[in-house]
């Protein structure tokens, strides 16, 4: 597992990736971090789409996101599947904010969550569930480096209360 290179109190790594949903973030089919300056951003990391976990955790997200929305916060979610692959899910469940697709994981690297995991047994290489917290000047105000998937976006919420 790589440790996340990232720390807090820096500023966090600009990056556009492709992403369906919200149209005042995603602009052209994409997102851009430095665009979203002068707006809390909620970045997270998880595995794949409409698998347990993931879907807890998106869900999650979905449930709070218009107390988020009322704070001026915008939520990413980042992973390695396809942008088909991010409408089915956000289709399925909901999902009022933007899914970003990090197909070849340059961004999952950049932001440290991106190494070998291990399931049943077997080693794979994949993302892991992190979140970082980003405040209007672009500089990371907290990380998740670890997240239970049920009850995460409350803990988020809080954190951005006391920001």
């Amino acid at each position: 597992m790589s440790n996340t290179e990232i720390k807090e109190l820096q500023p966090a790594p600009d990056f556009t990736l492709p992403a369906i949903g919200n149209d005042d973030v995603v602009k052209n089919g994409q997102v851009q971090l430095s665009a979203l300056k002068n707006h809390i951003t909620v970045l997270y990391f998880y595995p794949k789409d409409d698998t347990p976990g993931c879907t807890k955790e998106a869900c999650s997200f979905r449930d709070v996101y218009h107390e988020l929305q009322r704070r001026g916060v915008v939520v990413l979610g980042v992973s390695a599947d396809s942008v088909a692959s991010h409408q089915k899910f956000v289709d399925k469940y909901g999902l009022p904010f933007p899914l970003l697709a990090d197909t070849e994981t340059t961004v999952s690297q950049l932001y440290g969550v991106y190494g070998e995991k291990s399931m049943y047994g077997k080693k794979y290489m994949g993302v892991t569930r992190a979140t970082f917290l980003i405040d209007q000047d672009g500089v990371v105000r907290k990380i998740w480096p670890k997240v239970k998937p049920e009850d995460h976006a409350n803990e988020v919420l809080q954190a951005v209360d006391a920001l």
